[in-house]
């Protein structure tokens, strides 16, 4: 399957590093230009000086999209898009009974009101223009909530209803509105993670089998997912060959999810 983006804008919200960057390369390699978001000028322009390295054409849209100032930043740098990648999102271990409301409160506004924000400023256009990809990274923890971080698993299961719902409000345009289900995935933050529940002393490789054969078990990969992986899902998605899926939640899991449907 040759997938095409070539003309095609994208946006992807928290692609300076992980999924994210993987994303925008993803992108960016089927020909689209794609826009890299960060809270910093200089982690964007970090970013860039990476993502670049690889071929692909790159720009810069800084800004805190967990507020509305900065997501209007965003918008301004890149006024219209064809394709909204919303990855951003923070995670971490806490006991249930001991996470106050200002942290559930980070985490909601973190991981699903800045992919409401984003939307409600580029889904018009894209409905006005009859096409456009909007797609929200959840994670199986939306489905399987983890007992160990259960704001995280809140607001992913929030997000797969945000998608759904928008999914309608596009209901006929031409645009599709979807989630991507990421399992258990390698990067520089899950690698923190995953020593904060194992030994810290064993060697990578050995530490994030212990982590899956004890914390993940279900996981059909019984390893951890790379971001390409994840990445894959969504440029198929972005495409015109993903024109009649919408509305739906899309697992790149491993097989974690025990489950036929989500």
């Amino acid at each position: 399957m040759l997938i095409d983006l070539s003309g095609r804008t994208a946006l992807v919200t928290g692609s300076t590093q992980g999924i994210g960057a993987a994303i925008a390369a993803g992108l960016a390699a089927a020909g689209a230009r794609v826009a890299v978001n960060g809270r910093s000028r200089a982690s964007v322009e970090e970013a860039l000086a990476r993502l670049r390295a690889s071929g692909g054409e790159f720009v810069a849209a800084p800004g805190d999209i967990t507020t509305d100032e900065g997501a209007r930043s965003v918008f301004e740098a890149v006024p219209r898009t064809d394709i909204l990648v919303n990855s951003l999102g923070v995670f971490g271990p806490a006991k249930a009974l001991e996470i106050e409301d200002d942290e559930w409160r980070r985490y909601f506004d973190t991981n699903v009101l800045t992919a409401v924000r984003m939307i409600r400023r580029y889904l018009p256009g894209m409905m006005e223009r009859s096409w456009g990809r909007v797609q929200n990274i959840a994670s199986d923890s939306a489905v399987a909530v983890p007992a160990e971080m259960i704001h995280y698993g809140m607001s992913k299961t929030a997000l797969l209803a945000v998608s759904r719902g928008f999914a309608k409000e596009a209901a006929g345009t031409g645009v599709t509105v979807n989630s991507v289900i990421a399992g258990p995935t390698h990067t520089g933050g899950v690698e923190d993670f995953v020593y904060e529940l194992v030994d810290r002393n064993l060697p990578w490789d050995e530490a994030q089998r212990a982590f899956m054969r004890t914390h993940r078990p279900q996981s059909l990969l019984q390893r951890l997912i790379e971001p390409e992986e994840i990445a894959h899902m969504v440029v198929y998605l972005s495409s015109p060959f993903a024109s009649a899926t919408t509305g739906g939640a899309l697992r790149v899991d491993g097989g974690y999810v025990d489950s036929i449907l989500p």
